[in-house]
């Protein structure tokens, strides 16, 4: 069939209208059903907000309600203790009131009885002035001219008899004891005479130039702090010429530092590694010099069997002085001093010469331990073994504790003699001129002194006193109180000679 141009546009138009209407309807159910999803899930999500915003109220609310019992808990505990608070503070109140209510009931007591006191004191008084007046009125002399009297009285005949006995000792003790003991000392210097005079320990280190100086500092003084630290000693580089000293209070300490410093100045290599090793060759060599002067000067004193650690503490000595003198060389002389003056007397002479030795072992330690060196040499000797009648000789050869034996006595006389040789010991000029000084002090500071001396390079001091103020005793006993003056506050080698001199003149003229 043959269809016209026009019928082909109708039919095309009447499809599409179809087509529209059929696409419209679609899309309309599309979007009621989009519609309809939406709500529905809309639905849903304000459900589940509505049941989690009705969880977490309730969850609120717990947490309220646990808050509010946790408080209202937390103020009843508060209101219990300051309950119980205020109980305490309420008994307190009244053991106070009680307490002050009983202090007054003892305060009135106390002031009654104070009363009766004083009543019975002022009635007491009155009847010992009473008495008082009536002695006086009887011996027709105040109470005060009396007892100056009687005081002045006794002080006289006191003085008189001190002074009458101190002289009769001293002429009996000198007349018999005088002879006997300057022989029997001369005796002992005489067996044991020794080339001793006084020496110092220098710490004066001799440098080939002056280049050697900057060597032993180091580069920003690398080298000398090293060494300063190593050693334990203080080097001092000042302008002295071609010289450095060494400078530390261990004298042992202080001889390692020289001996290494010297050694490392031959050897020229001056370095921080270096200067360690040799420092610890040098305390190994010392060790070993320590323990042979030790036993050198146990040899040379004759004591044989001491313990090696008093050995080497001995050997220590040989680099201590006291006033210049050399303290092993002291202990060994005082050694074989107290050995000649024991068997002179015939005491002990093995306690008197190992005692001489050992006396002053407390010198070599008295740096690091507390206590004077007669305490620490007899601790430490008696912790070696040494016997008991030697350990008292060096405790007690200062009276720092009661001597027991006569070798106690000899040992502390050896040691006198051998301080107080001529040469022994010195001190320098200031020290020499302190103690001149002090002692012409001591002797100025007493009443009736007109002038004093002192004399002998300070052994002797010599006193004029004026006659009118002293009599005969009270000189001898201005001389005995002067000695006793010098003995208790100043420190000296050997012994001072007090010689106190009187001298009255009678003069008349022949007219």
């Amino acid at each position: 069939m043959n269809l016209t141009t026009g019928q082909l546009i109708i039919f095309l138009l009447a499809d599409v209208v179809i087509i529209g209407v059929v696409i419209y309807f679609v899309t309309r159910l599309l979007v009621e059903r989009f519609k309809r999803d939406q709500a529905s899930r809309a639905d849903n999500v304000i459900t589940e907000a509505k049941e989690k915003a009705r969880s977490m109220e309730l969850e609120a609310k717990d947490k309220s309600l646990k808050i509010l019992e946790a408080a209202e808990n937390d103020i009843a505990r508060r209101r219990n203790e300051l309950s119980r608070e205020e109980e305490r503070l309420q008994k307190r109140r009244a053991e106070l009131d009680n307490r002050v209510d009983r202090l007054e009931q003892r305060e009135a007591t106390l002031n009654k009885r104070q009363s009766t006191i004083d009543r019975r004191a002022n009635e007491v008084e009155k009847k010992y002035q009473e008495q008082a007046e009536e002695l006086q009125r009887i011996a027709q002399m105040t109470m005060d001219e009396a007892h100056t009297e009687l005081l002045a009285l006794a002080e006289k005949e006191a003085q008189a008899d001190v002074a009458r006995i101190i002289r009769q000792i001293e002429a009996e003790a000198r007349m018999e004891g005088e002879k006997r003991a300057r022989q029997l000392i001369a005796d002992a210097i005489q067996r044991v005479a020794s080339d001793h005079v006084s020496e110092v320990c220098t710490s004066v280190v001799p440098l080939p130039n002056e280049e050697m100086k900057g060597r032993i500092v180091g580069r920003n003084g690398r080298n000398i702090r090293a060494f300063e630290q190593a050693a334990g000693v203080d080097v001092i580089v000042d302008d002295t010429p071609e010289a450095v000293t060494v400078s530390c209070f261990d004298s042992v300490r202080r001889e390692i530092a020289r001996r290494a410093l010297e050694r490392l100045i031959v050897d020229g290599r001056i370095h921080p590694a270096h200067i360690e090793k040799i420092l610890n060759e040098e305390q190994r060599e010392m060790q070993r010099d320590l323990i042979e002067a030790g036993e050198q000067a146990a040899y040379d004193a004759g004591v044989a069997g001491l313990h090696p650690e008093i050995i080497k503490v001995l050997g220590r000595l040989k680099y201590r002085t006291s006033y210049g003198q050399n303290q092993l060389a002291h202990a060994v002389e005082s050694a074989k001093l107290a050995a000649v003056i024991a068997a002179e007397l015939g005491a002990n002479v093995e306690v008197a010469r190992a005692g001489g030795l050992l006396h002053d072992l407390g010198k070599a330690m008295d740096h690091n331990i507390e206590g004077t060196h007669a305490q620490i040499g007899a601790d430490y000797a008696k912790r070696y073994g040494v016997s008991p009648a030697v350990v008292n000789v060096i405790a007690s050869h200062h009276h720092e504790v009661e001597q027991e034996s006569v070798e106690a006595v000899i040992v502390e006389a050896a040691d006198a003699i051998s301080g107080a040789r001529p040469g022994a010991r010195r001190e320098d000029l200031e020290q020499y001129i302190k103690r001149l000084k002090a002692l012409e002090d001591i002797a100025n500071s007493f009443k009736g002194v007109s002038q004093s001396y002192a004399i002998q390079a300070g052994r002797e001091v010599r006193i004029m006193v004026k006659p009118d103020d002293l009599d005969d005793l009270a000189a001898t006993r201005l001389a005995r109180d002067i000695a006793r003056n010098i003995e208790e506050t100043m420190q000296y080698p050997g012994q001072i000679k007090v010689t106190v001199i009187r001298e009255t003149r009678a003069v008349d003229y022949a007219k």
